[in-house]
C-alpha cells in the first residue's frame, strides 16, 4: 500500500490540499480506496498477508501463555509501541478467531480488561 501511495505521491497531496481546502474528505477516502484495489489487484498471493496475521496472532498467543494480562502487557512482551497495530494485527484476529478471550465481555473497553488463552488458542 505504501509503495502505492508513494508512486502517486503528487496526486495524493494534490488530492489531500484539495480536501483541506473544501472541507470534505470525500475525494481523499476515494483515493485511498483506489489505492487499495490496485494493491489488491496486484498481490500476487494473498497467503503472505495470512502468514503474517497468523505470525502475528501466535506471537500474541505464546506472549500471554497461561498468563492472564491487560493489552499493555501483551504490547510490552511483544515489544510494541503503536496501539492501532496490536490492536488490528495481534489482538483482534486473535479474539475473532477465539484463540483468546477478555476477562471482563461485557465490557470490551472497560480500563481493567485483561486477556487469556482459551482453549481452543492453546
Amino acid at each position: 500500500m505504501e509503495t502505492v501511495i508513494r508512486d502517486q505521491q503528487a496526486e495524493y497531496y494534490k488530492i489531500l490540499a484539495a480536501c483541506d481546502k473544501a472541507g470534505n474528505r470525500t475525494a481523499f477516502i476515494e483515493h485511498i480506496l483506489s489505492a487499495l484495489l490496485v494493491v489488491l489487484r496486484d498481490s500476487p498471493n494473498t497467503d503472505q498477508v495470512t502468514d503474517q496475521v497468523s505470525d502475528q496472532v501466535a506471537a500474541l498467543l505464546r506472549a500471554l501463555g497461561t498468563r492472564t494480562l491487560s493489552a499493555l502487557e501483551c504490547m510490552k512482551r511483544l515489544k510494541l509501541s503503536h496501539r492501532h497495530t496490536f490492536r488490528a494485527n495481534y489482538l483482534n484476529p486473535a479474539l475473532s478467531a477465539d484463540l483468546i478471550e477478555r476477562t471482563i465481555p461485557d465490557k470490551p473497553k472497560s480500563r481493567l480488561q485483561k486477556y487469556r488463552v482459551t482453549t481452543k488458542g492453546r
